[in-house]
């Protein structure tokens, strides 16, 4: 007879083992003298054994059979017994005392018969259920425990005791491929059952030739019964250790609950089924009550071990138990077994882009919601982060609070998290790659263009995740994907093309354009933001790019358009930068604190917005398609319109100071008058406002005008040496950096360009000063100051005639002072650029060491004032 162990890998069988021809009659012929008696013993005293023998020998096979008409159909009826003559029969002692007067060698061929029984889970006469026993109260994933009769001889009981976990074990795992089965627990679970539905296979088949002994050969015993399950045992074991851990890890209350039944006595029971509390129904309503008060049901118990989970928890008691060659062996056919499926779905995903994963166990996830549709409609960069993402909430740059709101709980006990998004340890430093290769390639095949399947790729289908074979493919599938999209992105959507229109047009690295259209729209953008007409706006802007732009200028001109913000740049700047740079300990009273202002603010902007000008609100916009709208999303064209209203405003101030320069060249401004003043130094006036003399009108309108021409051309170095800063100190470098990334292929990954394209734009929002609440705030009291200054042009000059004319009356002019006043407000407004220094040379020496140009900028309008 060949001994059948559960095979671990296919092939793996153990050598043949034969007896003797006399050792081989000896066993027929005991086994053969028992079965002529067995009849006897279980009816009559044991003394009526040898009167009886010969008589029954004829008939010994035909009463039990001609007694049960169905045990043709169902063999097995012979053996089940109503369960309440069973429970009479297990807890009552008249079939103990029968075994007491009978011979060893009867009682293991009794015990021998009951055990091929109970090793598949079904009761035998003397090794009957464990008292405690309930198929309605106990777990099926505990297995059944059985009980021999103390009336079995000693040395047959020992035996008898060592086998006998093995139908625990058997029950148990029988239990679990039947939970594990259904189509909740997908497709890993599946294969796992399946897996070990192949070894019970081989387990069943040694109890058939075990039986097959028992039946013809004389000289089968216990013990050969022991040597042949021996080593089947061990096997089971390890398999019922792994459903333990498989079957507690969603439900931490099991072992608990399991181990409070064996600890309840008898006084308890007698106790409950006194109150009405015995029933099982009611016991099991009370313990779904209990777990439930204890929390067990909520967090990452109601996700059932599937996916990922399993496969972890496989590779973990298989690194645990690695001393172990058995265990190892069987642990790691069972995580190729169950790896399958999971491997095949991470392969589709890396080849193909297509995310196969019914029951939610791969490592990725999809948000639905998040299609191509809304993307047509409003291009966010959504599409790329939040379409696909790992299920763990991790990225690249470190978790987020974005991509955490997902994610679930972990489990209670372990810390493991649940279901698929746990993911097993030998794909931990794949992960990334995983989720990359699947989305470039999910881009790809959205824009219409076929993947063809790599001819290398066809001879890796059976692959494990043990394979060095399947990380090869990962890797290959990653830089596939990955040159695929940057090609299509840099070739095929002409991206390095796009961000030059982008320079040209938000950067203005060719500015032309521009003063065209303020020359143009001058009489419109004097309005205010709400009565300007965008209509109108928009054909003069087309007919400045028409005139302006030639060759490769002209390229995606059609994609520029015209816009009105909501808000001003720097009440809008400081608003963020007040939230977004608080601490952590100060982020919700500071989130009050912006509310508050908020409040206060947008009542203080009713009446602020019918006086901003349509030059302060207008911005461009610029329309890209899938996939370009990957790279150039909503987040970056917004950076970009900050950058472009930061320059718009400094090129405003400045082409109106250079209209203020035209304008003191007129006749107001350089007529000469006569003064009355004597000596050299008589239009000399100190910083302080002068205290002139009734005497002294003529000195002192001269100085008046030459404090005019002083300070706006103050004004003007000051807003030109900004500009030229922001200009040629920061986005022509760090556009050039950026260019030459991308033209020289340094850019290996697309994740990498978005990155590089997202940190260009921060960089120069923060060499502009435009993440600085402190420079902002200095800043921007400046240019509003200078913008203002300049739009007192017309003011001035009618004051300079008012007071020319008023000077050759008998009268004079008296409003000398209040000439005097007003300047001096734009003087004291305009001195805070000291202040601002200050701050540059502070944030260039601490934080920011690319302000140390606009230091030496500043210092030079500094010494020549």
């Amino acid at each position: 007879m060949d001994p059948y162990t559960p095979r671990v890998r296919a092939g793996a069988r153990k050598k043949n083992l034969t007896l003797s021809a006399k050792e081989y009659h000896k066993v027929t012929d005991t086994i053969a003298s028992v079965r002529r008696n067995r009849h006897f013993v279980e009816d009559e005293p044991v003394e009526g054994v040898d009167v009886r023998v010969h008589a029954s020998r004829e008939k010994r096979d035909e009463p039990s059979f001609e007694a049960e008409q169905s045990f043709v159909r169902a063999p097995l009826n012979s053996r089940v017994v109503p369960s309440s003559s069973h429970r009479d029969k297990g807890k009552g002692k008249a079939r103990d005392t029968s075994l007491y007067d009978v011979p060893v060698e009867m009682q293991e061929a009794l015990v021998l018969e009951d055990l091929l029984y109970v090793l598949m889970g079904i009761e035998g006469t003397h090794i009957t259920y464990h008292p405690d026993y309930s198929p309605d109260d106990e777990d099926p994933l505990n297995g059944i425990r059985f009980l021999v009769a103390p009336s079995l001889d000693p040395s047959l009981h020992d035996l008898v005791e060592r086998i006998l976990p093995l139908a625990t074990y058997y029950t148990a795992i029988t239990a679990f491929i039947q939970s594990r089965s259904h189509l909740d627990f997908g497709l890993v679970n599946h294969a796992l059952c399946a897996s070990m539905r192949d070894m019970l296979k081989d387990y069943q088949t040694l109890l058939s030739q075990l039986e097959h002994a028992f039946n013809t050969s004389p000289h089968f015993t216990l013990q050969k019964l022991w040597f042949y399950v021996h080593p089947t045992l061990h096997t089971l074991s390890l398999l019922y250790l792994l459903i333990t851990d498989l079957a507690t890890a969603d439900d931490p209350t099991a072992e608990l609950s399991s181990s409070s039944s064996d600890v309840s006595d008898a006084e308890e029971d007698e106790r409950n089924e006194a109150l009405g509390l015995g029933g099982a129904k009611l016991k099991a309503v009370l313990s779904e009550i209990k777990t439930t008060s204890m929390g067990v049901n909520g967090g990452a118990s109601g996700i059932a071990v599937k996916g990922g989970e399993v496969l972890a928890i496989l590779h973990d008691r298989m690194q645990s138990m690695s001393g172990d060659p058995a265990a190892r062996e069987l642990y790691g056919a069972l995580l190729r077994d169950a790896g399958k499926p999971y491997v095949e779905m991470v392969q589709a995903w890396i080849r193909t882009g297509k995310l196969v994963d019914p029951y939610e166990e791969l490592l990725v996830k999809e948000s639905k919601f998040i299609n191509r549709g809304t993307l047509e409609m409003d291009y966010t960069d959504e599409y790329w982060e939040r379409r696909y993402t790992l299920r763990d909430g991790s990225t690249l740059g470190g978790s987020s609070k974005q991509h955490q709101a997902g994610v679930p709980p972990p489990r209670s006990m372990g810390g493991r998290l649940p279901g698929g998004a746990c993911i097993p340890a030998v794909l931990e430093r794949w992960k990334h790659k995983i989720l990359l290769a699947g989305k470039y390639l999910n881009v790809i095949r959205e824009c219409g263009i076929e993947i063809r399947r790599a001819p290398s790729q066809e001879d890796d289908d059976d692959v494990s995740m043990e394979d060095e074979r399947f990380y090869k493919c990962i890797e290959d599938a990653y830089t596939h994907a990955n040159r695929t999209l940057l090609q299509l992105l840099l070739r095929d959507q002409q991206l390095i093309s796009r961000l030059r229109s982008l320079k040209r047009y938000f950067f203005l690295s060719q500015s032309s354009f521009l003063t065209h259209l303020l020359d143009l729209a001058h009489t419109e953008l004097r309005k205010s933001a709400k009565s300007a007409s965008l209509v109108k706006l928009q054909s003069l802007l087309d007919l400045a790019l028409n005139t302006d732009a030639q060759g490769e200028d002209a390229m995606f001109r059609e994609d520029v358009k015209v816009t009105m913000a909501g808000s001003g740049l720097y009440e809008w700047l400081l608003t963020v930068v007040n939230v977004s740079g608080l601490e952590e300990g100060d982020a919700a009273e500071g989130h009050g604190q912006a509310h508050e202002s908020q409040k206060k603010d947008r009542e203080k902007d009713r009446d602020d917005k019918k006086q901003m000008l349509a030059i302060d609100a207008l911005t461009l916009d610029y329309q890209v398609k899938f996939p370009l709208s990957l790279v150039i999303s909503r987040k970056t064209i917004l950076r970009y319109q900050l950058i472009f209203r930061f320059l718009l405003h400094l090129k405003h101030v400045e082409q109106s100071l250079s209209s203020m320069w035209i304008e003191h060249k007129t006749a107001p401004w350089r007529r000469p008058t006569r003064s009355r003043g004597t000596g050299p130094d008589a239009g000399r006036q100190t910083p302080q406002m002068p205290q002139p003399q009734p005497n002294d009108w003529h000195s002192e309108f001269e100085n008046w005008r030459k404090r005019v021409f002083l300070l706006r051309a103050r004004m003007l170095a000051f807003v030109q040496q900004i500009l030229a800063f922001t200009t040629f100190e920061v986005l022509e470098p760090n556009w050039r950096k950026l260019e030459g990334k991308l033209e020289a292929g340094k850019v290996d990954t697309v994740d990498q360009l978005l990155r590089d394209h997202v940190d260009f734009l921060d960089t120069c929002l923060k060499e502009c000063m435009l993440t600085s609440s402190r420079l902002l705030r200095a800043y921007s009291r400046l240019i509003v100051t200078c913008s203002t200054f300049a739009l007192y042009t017309a003011s001035f000059t009618k004051s300079a005639n008012n007071a020319i004319a008023a000077a050759d009356t008998p009268d004079g002019d008296h409003s000398m002072a209040k000439r005097w006043d007003i300047l001096g407000k734009f003087e004291t407004n305009f001195n805070h650029w000291y202040v601002h220094l200050d701050c540059v040379q502070f944030y260039a020496s601490s934080e920011n060491v690319s302000l140390l140009p606009l230091v030496v900028r500043l210092n030079s309008i500094k010494s020549a004032s």
